[in-house]
């Protein structure tokens, strides 16, 4: 063969036909590259030149010496099954469903299911279903499913609605799965024309590894971010901070897995992990989720190469498993420059099928009235809740930085989390006061709709990871208010190591004041040139360059790794 690899795996093909086979010498590479008559006549020659011992004799031989056997023969019309079973939390959800749009982007061959609970089912069935010309490649599976049975409140099926001392029997409740999901597997790698099958999930439902296992087909685990992820799952683990002298609040230690150099502190950690002591069941839960994972067959990591190299080079050495970074995983439409409200409207319906508490037209209407960059939008995502305390204080810091808001209210710790908004959660007469100054939302918002505005200037984020990449795509900087997870990882590292974040508060437990937010805000929004907000922004907006070209067709790094990973994750 004369080579001239055009798109997708073919670059990867004509690298092993020549180096590893022999069978092919490489003449041009894409659509781009530029050749001459002489250099195509010289190939041309060399290849069906018949002299005995010469290159194209050679290569001939070797051609003669692979004869496509049968089953290789079967295996290449065998159907492709990627079937996922995402944890049950909004930002799981919506991660795998874009996933799952992307591999069949890629390559219309494949079959995606994702499996999960009724509920959950229904939501991800709305969102597709708003999605202009859904493939019909990707399909739903839902599993029964009550979670009363687990100590639940009745019809919870996902983290939303449940109090932080509910999120571990959900964690727990998933381990109930495994029956009806072994017996699907069983059915799809029995069904007729035994599919190639390989399988997807995140750290929650480890035991779909030693599912795969028994069926011997491939398992992968899908993570967020490479550098919150390795921390949180190594904490989770060792619990390093059981081993400092004191137990004082400003020791320093190191992470198992991260370098002597990279220190953290005991208000790194969630108030849930600092309360562990190893012996108790929480501990007992989070130790096995944290495990280094050797049972999968590689880690797909929602990240870009370029921007997380630190990070990317901890987790490689953590798991020890083939990694491809694949992100960023939001819709491809919002990674073009400048993508404006037209690109934008209806997006964030199309991912998550929830039903919003206001209309995404009035958003932008109302965001159109305000100057380029010089709104700040708070929101702390679905499974995060702040103080009615600090709600208070963040509520006086808004009003007194006089900076135009979006605000979006869920209710306050120790509230019902589905329950009706409060007037005692604010200061009184708060709402009316700024009325021409911000527009409060309760419940959910248009987000991706909001972060794609030109006037949005900076996002009030609890930084967990999906809220991370869609607010530096569009290159809005981060005040960081971390509340659990591996959030608090996520929000050192954009602020130390990327220089994209400032953080205002951690956890729910912190104390702040109206002075210290209307500070904070009035720094991030300070378009002064050379300001700390232009530097912020600069930097943001060098990391949404990096992610639109990483997904660049052909030759973004996130488009090749996702192009290795289903030319070999049947058979690596």
């Amino acid at each position: 063969m004369i080579g001239w690899p055009l798109g997708a795996e073919q670059g990867y093909n004509a690298k092993m036909l020549a180096e590893e086979m022999g069978v092919s010498v490489v003449l041009a590479r894409w659509a781009d590259t530029k050749i001459t008559k002489e250099e195509v006549s010289r190939v041309i020659k060399i290849v069906l030149d018949k002299s005995e011992g010469g290159k194209g004799d050679v290569m001939r031989k070797k051609a003669s010496e692979l004869p496509i056997s049968q089953s290789t023969m079967e295996e290449a019309t065998q159907s492709k099954h990627i079937i996922m079973f995402p944890y049950m939390a909004q930002g799981h959800l919506t991660r795998f469903l874009e996933l799952a749009y992307r591999i069949v982007h890629h390559d219309p061959s494949f079959t995606v299911t994702i499996v999960n609970t009724p509920h959950n089912i229904n939501n991800l069935r709305s969102a597709i279903a708003n999605r202009p010309s859904s493939p019909s490649q990707i399909h739903l599976k839902s599993f029964p499913f009550n979670g009363s049975d687990y100590g639940l409140p009745p019809n919870s099926e996902n983290t939303d609605g449940l109090s932080p001392s509910q999120l571990p029997l959900l964690m727990q409740a998933c381990a109930s799965f495994e029956a009806p999901f072994r017996q699907f597997i069983s059915e799809v790698v029995s069904s007729e024309g035994s599919p190639l099958v390989c399988i997807i999930t995140d750290g929650v439902m480890r035991w779909a590894s030693d599912v795969a296992k028994s069926f011997g087909v491939f398992s992968y685990l899908f993570i967020a971010g490479a550098y919150g992820t390795t921390a949180a799952f190594s904490v989770f683990r060792n619990l390093p901070h059981l081993n400092m002298a004191d137990g004082g609040t400003y020791d320093e230690f190191a992470v198992p897995g991260f370098p002597e150099s990279c220190r953290f502190t005991y208000k790194d950690l969630t108030p849930r992990v600092r309360a562990l002591d190893g012996k108790d069941e929480m501990s007992k839960l989070l130790k096995r989720g944290g495990s280094s994972s050797p049972e999968y067959n590689g880690v797909l990591c929602n990240t870009v190469e370029e921007i997380e190299t630190f990070g990317l080079e901890v987790l490689r050495s953590y798991f020890k498993l083939p990694v491809w970074c694949v992100g960023p995983l939001i819709p491809l439409k919002l990674l073009i420059k400048n993508p404006g409200s037209n690109t934008s409207s209806g997006i964030t319906s199309q991912r998550s099928g929830k039903k919003l508490g206001v209309e995404p037209k009035y958003c932008i209407e109302w965001l159109d009235t305000h100057p380029t960059r010089s709104v700040l939008y708070i929101s702390f995502g679905s499974e995060n809740a702040i103080s009615e305390t600090q709600m208070i204080e963040l509520a006086k810091g808004l009003e007194d930085s006089k900076k135009p808001f979006i605000w979006v209210i869920r209710p306050p710790n120790g509230f019902d989390p589905k329950g009706d908004f409060q007037p005692e959660w604010l200061p009184s007469g708060f709402v009316d006061r700024v009325k021409k100054q911000g527009l409060v939302v309760y419940g959910w918002a248009p987000q991706l709709e909001i972060l794609c505005h030109q006037s949005t200037g900076a996002f009030l984020s609890h930084c967990g990871w999906n809220s991370v990449l869609e607010s530096l795509s569009q290159g809005v900087p981060l005040i960081g208010w971390p509340l659990g997870g591996e959030q608090g990882y996520n929000a050192k590292m954009l602020m130390e190591e990327m220089g994209v974040c400032v953080v205002l508060a951690r956890w729910a437990d912190s104390r702040i004041t109206k002075k210290e937010v209307s500070t904070v805000i009035k720094m991030v929004l300070d378009n002064s040139k050379g300001g700390r907000g232009d530097v912020m922004r600069k930097k943001a907006s060098e990391v949404g360059e990096l992610m639109r070209a990483g997904v660049e067709i052909n030759k973004g790094s996130s488009y090749n790794a996702l192009n290795n990973f289903l030319t070999r994750c049947f058979s690596i």
